[in-house]
Order: C-alpha cells, then structure tokens, then sequence
C-alpha cells in the first residue's frame, strides 16, 4: 500500500527516531511511504494560535503539494501535523468562503481532495499485518497507552476512526505486539503541549501528574504517538525530579518503536538510544522461549 508520508519538523529534527522506527517497520507492514515533495512547515502551534488564515494556508499548502504527486491519503504521525492538516481540510470543505481566500493565498486551484490519516489510524489497519509479523513479542510488558488531546479529538476532524472518550487503537496495537495494556485515568490528559519553554512549571506539573498515574496502575513504559507528548514526559522527567513531582523513571516508547521491538528489530534501528530516560528496561528483556526448549 502506497500513502503520502508527512514527516514534518519534528520527525526531522527533535524526534529523529519516530521516523527511523516507522520506516524500520513500514516494509513488514506493507506500507511505501511517498514523502510529500518540498514540505513545509504546518503551522502548528505559532502560525494558527497568531492567524487563522496562515493556520490553515500552511496545512493547505502541504496538501496541494502531496495532490501534485497525485497522492490520495498522507499519514502525519505528529499529533500536532496532523491535527493541523486535518483540520484546515475539514474547515476548507465546509466554507467556500475560506476555500477562495486559500485558492488566492496558494496561487493555485486547491481541490482538498488528499484524506489526512493519523498513524493509529494507519496502524489500526495494519493490525493483522502486524500480528503476523511479530516474531519477539513483549510478554509481560505493561504498557500506559497515552492518547493526549490530539489524536482522536476533535470527531469531526478525526472522522471518528476511534471513540473519542474511550478509544483503543493504541491498546489494539500494543496488545498485537505483546505488550499488555493497563487501565489508568489519565490517557487522554494534556501533557502541556506547546508550553514547555513558556510555561515549564505547568508542563512538569502535568507530566509528572501523568506518569504518576501510570506506574500506580503497573505500567513499565507509556506509550505515544505525538512527538511534543514524547518531549514532554521524557524529557521533563529530571526536571520533574529537580522540583520533586517525581521520582522514579519512565521509559516512553513511541507507538512505532513498541512494534518494531516485537517484530525483532535492533533497537538502534528503532531509534531507543536517543531517548533521555534510558530504555534498557524494555530492550533488554529476554528473548521468547521456543517450542520445545526449556526456559
């Protein structure tokens, strides 16, 4: 399956290994991710917190170029792209009035005919491929699946692909791979966003309130798929222990990163090594017992 491929700044810069693990692991999914041509930046968070028009132009931007490709549907695996893209899409087709001024902005005949897909979407439908290819699955890992607010929120830009006060994509995956979900209360928390350099104590505050929850529920890692979340709550974790919100240590695992570990992929490959809270707790883990052999 071919499908437009929006890495964005992030996966380009501060979380390199979210794109070296989804690459890692798009071939044994049967994914060709095409990268939209000369890709700009989407917007998110300056452009559409200071000018509706420039929050939605850039997206927009993006999209037109991946229509030149002749691109039908492009995977944003930012939270943050992603909820950009989607949204100035839908905004576009419900307001012909806002379609004309982005016809006039982009000097082009924008048809906002490219369906944007987060990467649980995508890998919710990638689920039998994944069970199949799964070679090293994480027994007796318990994982804390972390939604955050932008990946199943709002509906009327997601188009539903998951429950939004209850969704499980996340789970579906991690549970494909292995792992074991756990129940807790704070999968769909705000972990701050875009206010980790402007408001760093509401970011710890949150955080650490966020993986508090999480290990009182028996999880060994929190899963993501959202770069800033990823940021925030692995990043954050010494300063949080600086300011005595926490004391312990977290390993946060992208989505795309729990996968490729089931599927028997080094963990360099997948990026784990560029993470602040080590990762060894998870990477170590014995190998499966074959049939047969004695443990």
């Amino acid at each position: 399956m071919s499908i437009g491929y929006f890495p964005g700044c992030s996966l380009h810069g501060l979380s390199r290994e979210y794109d070296e693990s989804l690459k890692a692991i798009a071939p044994a999914l049967g994914l060709e991710l095409v990268e939209v041509n000369d890709w700009s930046c989407c917007g998110a968070s300056s452009a559409h917190s200071s000018s509706h028009l420039l929050g939605v132009a850039l997206p927009a931007r993006n999209l037109a170029q991946a229509e030149d490709q002749g691109i039908a549907e492009v995977v944003a695996p930012c939270a943050a792209c992603y909820a950009r893209l989607a949204a100035a899409r839908h905004e576009i087709a419900g307001d012909a009035t806002l379609a004309g001024h982005i016809n006039k902005v982009l000097a082009r005949d924008f048809r906002n005919s490219v369906k944007v897909r987060s990467i649980l979407e995508v890998m919710k439908g990638a689920l039998p491929a994944i069970g199949s290819k799964v070679t090293h699955p994480l027994k007796d890992l318990k994982v804390a699946c972390y939604y955050g607010c932008l990946l199943v929120r709002p509906v009327e830009v997601t188009g539903g692909y998951d429950d939004p006060e209850d969704p499980s994509s996340m789970e579906a995956v991690c549970k494909a791979a292995g792992a074991t979900p756990v129940k807790w209360n704070r999968r769909l928390d705000c972990c701050g966003g875009g206010l980790s350099m402007s408001r760093t104590g509401s970011v710890v505050r949150l955080g650490a309130a966020i993986l508090k929850d999480a290990k009182a529920a028996g999880a060994d890692a929190i899963v993501v798929a959202c770069p800033m979340c990823h940021s925030n709550l692995d990043f954050r974790q010494k300063a949080m222990a600086q300011r005595g919100a926490w004391d312990g240590e977290m390993p946060i695992l992208f989505l795309t990163q729990v996968v490729g570990l089931a599927m028997g992929l080094d963990a360099k490959a997948l990026g784990l090594g560029r993470h602040f809270v080590r990762t060894d707790s998870v990477t170590t883990r014995p190998a499966p017992v074959a049939a047969g052999e004695v443990g």
